[in-house]
């Protein structure tokens, strides 16, 4: 079976409730909270080309993330990774991970990429891209991107400490640490 990782657009509206429920399904089970998004939500970061989407060849969901920037795109969030559960331990997750964080570069070049999760995998996937554990305070400070959080079971964690902790990590990938320097000499 062959799965396209690509940009997804109006053609995968039709996943954006499955999509949903897989992320509150898995939630569930792994025990951890969780932003809590809408179909109408995902349909609108898969219109505006700032959503990436797994779909096997016989059109089946196999996975999602979708990016949202902030500070006048100072900072790029990469959010939603989930992977279907009869698609997991495949790698399926390092390649919607790895189309996500290309696309935040393509679109947000100079931006800040942030991403803040419980999970092991992630947590390791972002660390191979470059991005680096940092407080809190390091991260956004839109209040807009911290009211994502008020669907996550763990919520009253992170008020209770003034935004600045929770029980998820958060992990910066800062472009200006990442210059590439070419040079003409042969």
């Amino acid at each position: 079976m062959k799965i396209n990782v690509c940009v997804a657009n109006e053609s995968h509206v039709k996943f954006a409730q499955e999509i949903c429920d897989e992320i509150m399904v898995s939630a569930k089970e792994r025990g951890t909270g969780i932003a809590k998004r809408s179909p109408d939500y995902i349909i609108e970061k898969m219109l505006a080309g700032k959503a990436v989407i797994a779909v096997t060849d016989d059109d089946k969901f196999a996975g999602f993330s979708y990016i949202e920037s902030w500070e006048h795109k100072e900072f790029v969030a990469n959010s939603g990774l989930i992977i279907a559960h009869d698609y997991r331990g495949i790698g399926l997750a390092k390649q919607v991970k790895h189309r996500i964080f290309r696309l935040s570069r393509e679109l947000f070049p100079n931006a800040k990429i942030f991403s803040i999760t419980t999970g092991p995998a992630v947590l390791k996937m972002n660390y191979n891209l470059g991005f680096r554990p940092v407080a809190f305070q390091d991260l956004t400070h839109d209040p807009e991107f911290w009211k994502g959080c008020e669907g996550c079971k763990n919520f009253h964690i992170l008020v209770d400490n003034n935004y600045q902790r929770c029980i998820c990590t958060g992990l910066l990938y800062d472009p200006k640490d990442h210059i590439k320097i070419t040079t003409d000499d042969k």
